[in-house]
C-alpha cells in the first residue's frame, strides 16, 4: 500500500490551499484536455449506430471512471446481450479519430502549466487513462513536457476514487500531500484526491459539484484561468 510522506504540516492560506504549495498533481481528461466531452459523443453516436442508445444519466454515470468499471457499468446496466466488444471497438475509433483531428485543451490550461513551470513548481498527473495512451494524448496535445511525473492507469491497482494514484504521484515527486493541490473535474476524481489527504480544487466539465464534494474540496472554480489567479493572489 501506498503511504504517504509525512513532512511538517502546512499552514493554510485564507483559500484554503497550502501555504507555500510545494507541487500540483492534475487529472487529464475533462480537466486539462477536453476529452471527457469526445468520449461521450462517440459512446452517444456509436449507441445510436449499434441500436443501443444511451441516456445521457448513463453517460454521465461514466465520467471520470476507469475503462475495466465503465464496462462493468454497461454490462450491468444494459444486460447480457448488449454488444460490448462491438462497442468498444466502434466507439474506440469515433474517439481516436476526434484525437487525431484535434481536441482542444480546456480553458486556461496552458496558463495555468505555464504559471506554475516558471513559478518553479513540480507538476504530476494521475489520469485513469491507461499508458502509453495517456502519455500519447499529452503529446498530442503539447503537454508532455510539463509534467515531471506521470501516474496512469497502469501504474495502479487501485484506480480512482481510491487514493492510490495520487499518493503514488506524491510518493514519486518526493512531496507529501498535504502540501500538494490536485486539480479535478470529476466526482471519482475529487474523492480519489481528497482520500489522498490534498487540497483539492475541482473544475467541473461535465459534471457538476454535489454538495458532498463542495464541502471537501478546497476550491471549486469555473476555470483554471481562475486557480491561476487564486495561486497568484496567494502567493
Amino acid at each position: 500500500m501506498i503511504q504517504p510522506l509525512r513532512q511538517s504540516a502546512p499552514s493554510l492560506s485564507p483559500s484554503n490551499l497550502p501555504d507555500p504549495v510545494r507541487a500540483v498533481i492534475f487529472d487529464m481528461d475533462g480537466t486539462l484536455i477536453d476529452t471527457e466531452a469526445a468520449h461521450r459523443r462517440a459512446f452517444a453516436e456509436t449507441g445510436e449506430a449499434i441500436g443501443w442508445p444511451m441516456s445521457d444519466a448513463l453517460l454521465l454515470s461514466m465520467v471520470g471512471i476507469h475503462r475495466d468499471e465503465n464496462e462493468r457499468m454497461l454490462s450491468q446496466h444494459l444486460g447480457p446481450d448488449f454488444p460490448l466488444a462491438r462497442f468498444y471497438a466502434e466507439s474506440d475509433a469515433l474517439f481516436e479519430a476526434a484525437v487525431d483531428a484535434g481536441i482542444a485543451l480546456r480553458p486556461g490550461a496552458l496558463l495555468l502549466l505555464d504559471h506554475l513551470k516558471q513559478a518553479d513548481i513540480p507538476m504530476a498527473l494521475a489520469t485513469s487513462t491507461a499508458a502509453p495512451y495517456a502519455q500519447q494524448r499529452l503529446e498530442k496535445s503539447g503537454l508532455l513536457d510539463y509534467f515531471d511525473v506521470i501516474v496512469t492507469r497502469s501504474d495502479v491497482d487501485q484506480p480512482k476514487p481510491h487514493p492510490e494514484p495520487y499518493l503514488l504521484a506524491a510518493q514519486r515527486l518526493g512531496v507529501d500531500p498535504a502540501h500538494i493541490v490536485a486539480v479535478e473535474d470529476s466526482h471519482a476524481g475529487v474523492r480519489s484526491a481528497v482520500a489522498a489527504g490534498m487540497a483539492t480544487v475541482m473544475v467541473p466539465d461535465l459534471l457538476p459539484p454535489t454538495e458532498e464534494l463542495v464541502l471537501a474540496c478546497a476550491q471549486v472554480l469555473p476555470s483554471l484561468t481562475d486557480l491561476r489567479d487564486l495561486l497568484l493572489a496567494t502567493a
